[in-house]
């Protein structure tokens, strides 16, 4: 049985094994994909010690500083459920199944979807999901970026001087992203903001070629290239089927120790609550997540006879 198992390779289950090889404690880090929504970053520019760098390069530091501990992770297994037994929990993967006293879940989140007709046929063909990945693919193009919050007007800020033309459709009336990304956006020529807009279909057979929106009571139509949509994210915890006690918007509920609902399973990232998506957070939630664990360990006296 692992003193501890770490769900989930971002920065915040990275940090957290980080810890425990200094800790030399007997652990596991299972990652889906190593690096997490790392990769999927343009420019980070926020990271304390760090004033400019990308997603890969940033990525690529972590992934060093772990072979450099020696830490191995079980990268390409994904976990499917994570159920208590005497002692601990089980942890059961695509690749195998594991017991653990422990367990952190820092799995993330992943970009909210807006199920609309030809989303899903057209993703990677026009359809994105981060402006600052993706943005740059659509030079000289006109693109709807599909959002009403920071993210969606961050996306503004990153692809108005890439491409031809972009359309801001918000399904509400009032936009919720700070006023200063809202006053930046208006002084772009280039830029349309339509809200309400309900964004009803994306148009195209093997590449993105318009789409469909719903706005005072008619459908309207625009003509573009891409549709990048930043309507923010859910947290992955699927596989704890009820384990752990979820807010209302499905992160995993934590107190200011990283303790979940349930004894031993701790919680740190963007599948946390806390709803504030920062590098420089996840990074500190894993490895605080990692501290105390270690210190229940210490304080929990498990049943006789467990391995």
């Amino acid at each position: 049985m692992k003193q501890v198992v770490i769900v989930g390779g971002g920065i915040a289950g990275q940090t957290a094994a980080i810890y425990a090889s200094r800790k030399k404690m007997d652990y596991l880090l299972i990652a889906k994909q190593l690096g997490g929504q790392v990769y999927q970053s343009g420019e980070i520019l926020n990271y304390p010690g760090i004033p400019r760098t990308t997603g890969a390069e940033f990525g690529e530091r972590l992934e060093k500083h772990l072979q450099e501990l020696g830490v191995e992770p079980r990268e390409g297994e994904e976990v499917k459920r994570v159920e208590p037994v005497a002692g601990g929990y089980r942890i059961v993967s695509d690749g195998g199944e594991y017991l653990s006293r422990t367990v952190i879940v820092a799995t993330g989140a992943r970009p909210r979807r807006l199920e609309v007709p030809g989303e899903e046929r057209l993703v990677n063909r026009g359809v994105a999901y981060c402006s600052i990945c993706d943005g740059p693919l659509f030079a000289d193009q006109t693109i709807a970026i599909v959002g009403g919050g920071n993210s969606a007007l961050e996306g503004v800020d990153s692809t108005h001087a890439i491409a031809k033309k972009v359309y801001v459709l918000n399904i509400e009336e009032e936009f919720i992203a700070h006023e200063t990304l809202m006053e930046k956006a208006r002084t772009y020529r280039n830029v349309e903001l339509i809200a309400p807009a309900r964004t009803v279909e994306i148009l195209g057979d093997k590449e993105v070629e318009g789409l469909k929106y719903e706005k005072d009571g008619g459908v309207h139509t625009l003509k573009l290239q891409g549709v990048i949509v930043e309507i923010g994210r859910e947290p992955v915890v699927e596989f704890l089927d009820g384990l752990v006690e979820l807010d209302q918007s499905g992160h995993i509920k934590i107190d200011c120790q990283t303790r979940t609902s349930r004894p031993g399973v701790f919680a740190a990232g963007d599948c946390a609550a806390g709803h504030e998506y920062q590098y420089v957070i996840a990074a500190g939630q894993g490895c605080l997540a990692l501290l105390k664990a270690s210190r229940y360990l210490a304080d929990t006296s498990f049943e006789d006879g467990d391995s």
